[in-house]
């Protein structure tokens, strides 16, 4: 069976190890093995630091044991997709694994970001316009995209089985 890692925020959800279990579930139904990053088991060491760079590095080498990453990219604490998410992307295209992602539907930028009639948002920054519902960095790289977890697992099983014989 093919292994997805399971990146996005969720990890933060008050509900977490649950959902993490909900969307295992969902990958055993499509015959993917769901990677969650809280299923590492991670000592407290001896400063926050060391516990962080413990969990950072045991998420990579579950990144790298993966076939294939399905990405949480909904806005997170304001309008842009979380950081590390962002990060595990990128090390996923680098490591030449196949990102589907998934996120509701909002527009591309020029919707989702408040701008002036130069484009610009409130902070004097150039909104990007390229029709793409996130920056052209993450939206040129991924397989493709779903608006729910649900779909995107389901697409990521299609996607690894390859073309069909018919």
């Amino acid at each position: 069976m093919k292994k997805i890692y399971l990146a996005g925020p969720d990890v933060f959800r008050p509900d977490s190890h649950a959902w993490g279990k909900h969307l295992q579930a969902l990958c055993r139904q499509h015959g993917l093995i769901g990677l969650y990053p809280l299923d590492n088991e991670i000592a407290q060491a001896a400063t926050p630091q060391q516990t962080a760079s413990a969990i950072a590095q045991a998420n990579m080498h579950m990144i790298s044991q993966a076939d294939g990453v399905v990405a949480n990219l909904e806005p997170f604490r304001g309008t842009e997709p979380d950081s590390g998410t962002v990060f595990e992307v990128g090390v996923a295209v680098a490591l030449g694994k196949p990102v589907w992602v998934f996120f509701p539907w909002a527009g591309d930028l020029l919707q989702q970001v408040a701008h002036d009639a130069q484009g610009h948002c409130a902070q004097g920054w150039l909104v990007e316009d390229f029709g793409l519902p996130r920056n052209l960095m993450l939206a040129c790289q991924w397989q493709g995209y779903s608006p729910t977890v649900e779909a995107a697992i389901s697409a990521m099983a299609k996607y690894l089985q390859g073309p069909s014989d018919k």
